[in-house]
């Protein structure tokens, strides 16, 4: 089948998000055909080039977030009346006021506040495609004084109702680079139209034109979350105005219930996530848990010995920021060293950006002050017993030895999603301690101690209680090996992705009338039962076929399924070279 992969910030860039997980699912499927559409984030990101190419990835088309591409359509006056009153619905669920402009679209979401995000986003979809000029629109005059008329309308909630000039402005800027994808050229035939699945590697930007796919072509949608965007968002930018986190906390809300509504399956990298995208409007039946998957292979010499370089070392792996908390694992440390004097803490890691910079030095001036530097004599040059290291040196000269290096792992943070780090010691077999947080519970499964987070005295006690019983580390060790190959391989997480791909494709295919190089259609390309119009509900007793009917361009007969009355496409060979969206 041919898959239609589609990311933001992420594969196949070389530093994008979920881009080792992106490669290993292209390379494990490699019988399935992928085209990749990649939204860039930066200037940066595009300059820094691709991972290099699995063979099966036949064609990339890329498109920047990170500046508007104006097509220099100037909207005539039937477009611009089209546009406000599109523009104007979606402003008016933004800000909660009631309207009774938009025309329907046939949405078939549960609520009307639902119904009419939907109608409104598709309609600004509809406008992109036949007229053009839709960046310049979301950035002109007209765009501004529709959300402010929303906000001041009868009904708005009190946070758009403060809503200020400048506050107006940000939120029509970030809808702006929001609603990018809606003005690309991906939705043809000969692009995503051509494709049997479209899966989005994340909600968001990268699961809009899924549904603008889905919307124009019919073809069906997953969504793949590892971490929730919506949860992201919400923990995003803290200092910005109430009311401008107010619009775009419903704009991004409403977002991702209408991309979990209308994708046929759902997958979520664990239980805390899936937990998230139920409370934001994803249908339970269409939830599926699938863990990131992992190469085990580095780990393996790691893991099958019960060795380690130094039985009386903790060790701390992971990107060194706040939400890591290493002031309190420091000052757990503190009290550990009380009881077992010889214990030594290896934290390696690097910072990332500016913040994680600060941080980094913030903890290292906490270590030199909590533990000075120690000398066995008057004669021997002074340790500190607190070392901050990173992989890829003399002594760690891979992650696998970071882990060997010490008895016990320990995982201190206050905010996770999937705890790559502590899977990865499961792996290695080693016992670990770590803070109820995020999917931890979920991952260590009883293999290893859990303490509440923000509580150095109670994580310092399960990390003694560990090192004063090697025993009872090895079989913790053992346990969370065994765990970890059956749960968080990247064997499980392509062949699940696979059983996915086949329910889909089964349940809602993409019907097609194929024409050759002549024009002519090519015979038997389509079983003659799917222009059968039953009844596709499943059916209590038989039913008599009804007489069929013509469908029109893009829609099916009544009573059949939506793929039946879709137009021809014609067959077409795309050429394996990137391309840039107009």
């Amino acid at each position: 089948m041919r898959i239609g992969l589609l990311t933001e910030g992420g594969y196949p860039y070389v530093s994008g998000d979920a881009r080792l997980w992106c490669d290993r699912l292209v390379r494990g499927l490699a019988q399935h055909e992928f085209d990749v559409y990649a939204l860039s984030r930066s200037e940066h990101q595009e300059d820094e080039g691709w991972t290099p190419l699995s063979p099966n990835v036949r064609r990339v088309r890329t498109a920047p977030l990170w500046m508007a591409e104006d097509d220099g359509v100037a909207l005539g006056r039937r477009a611009r009346r089209r546009f406000s009153e599109c523009f104007g619905e979606l402003a008016a669920v933004l800000c909660g006021a009631s309207t009774g402009s938009g025309a329907s679209t046939g949405s078939g979401a549960s609520t009307p506040e639902a119904d009419r995000f939907a109608n409104a986003l598709y309609g600004l979809a509809e406008l992109a495609r036949e007229e053009g000029g839709l960046a310049g629109a979301l950035r002109s005059e007209v765009a501004v004084r529709a959300l402010e008329r929303a906000c001041r309308a009868p009904g708005a909630h009190r946070a758009a109702r403060e809503a200020r000039v400048p506050d107006l402005l940000a939120v029509a800027a970030h809808l702006e680079r929001a609603l990018r994808p809606l003005s690309l050229d991906w939705y043809e035939d000969d692009g995503l139209g051509a494709v049997d699945l479209c899966h989005a590697a994340s909600g968001g930007p990268a699961a809009l034109p899924g549904l603008l796919a889905r919307h124009f072509t019919g073809v069906p949608l997953l969504v793949t979350e590892y971490g929730v965007r919506l949860r992201t968002h919400y923990l995003t930018a803290p200092d910005a105005p109430p009311a401008v986190r107010s619009l775009l906390a419903v704009f991004h809300g409403r977002l991702a219930a209408e991309a979990y509504g209308r994708a046929e399956v759902v997958t979520a990298g664990n239980t805390h996530a899936r937990r998230w995208q139920e409370r934001c409007g994803a249908d339970r039946d269409r939830l599926r848990t699938i863990y990131p998957g992992m190469d085990a292979r580095p780990y393996a010499e790691v893991g099958e010995s019960a060795e380690c370089a130094d039985p009386d070392a903790l060790v701390w792996v992971g990107r060194v920021e706040p939400a890591k908390d290493l002031v309190s694992l420091l000052h757990a440390f503190a009290e550990i060293r009380k009881q077992e004097p010889r214990t030594r803490l290896r934290i390696v890691g690097a910072p990332t950006g500016a913040e994680g910079a600060a941080y980094l030095a913030h903890c290292r001036a906490l270590a030199a002050h909590l533990f000075p530097d120690e000398a066995e004599g008057p004669h021997a040059a002074g340790h500190n017993p607190v070392s901050f290291e990173e992989v890829g040196g003399p002594e760690l000269p891979a992650l696998a030895d970071a882990y060997a290096s010490g008895a016990v792992t320990v995982l201190s943070s206050v905010v996770e999603g999937f705890p790559i780090g502590l899977a990865e010691a499961m792996l290695c077999g080693r016992a670990t301690v770590s803070t109820d947080v995020g999917a931890v519970v979920e991952v260590i499964g009883g293999t290893g101690l859990v303490v509440p987070p923000r509580n150095p005295r109670a994580l310092a006690e399960a990390c003694v209680a560990l090192l004063r019983d090697p025993e009872r580390r090895e079989r913790l060790g053992a346990a969370a090996r065994a765990r970890a190959l059956e749960l968080f391989t990247v064997e499980q997480n392509i062949e699940a992705f696979h059983s996915i791909y086949l329910e889909i494709v089964s349940r809602a295919p993409v019907r097609r009338d194929v024409l050759d190089a002549a024009g002519g259609p090519l015979p038997f390309a389509v079983p003659a039962e799917a222009r059968v119009p039953v009844s596709w509900a499943a059916p209590t007793a038989p039913t008599a076929p009804t007489a069929p009917t013509a469908p029109t361009s893009g829609r099916a007969a009544r009573g059949a399924p939506g793929w039946a009355g879709d137009g021809p496409v014609r067959a077409t060979t795309p050429v394996p070279a990137p391309e840039r969206a107009r």
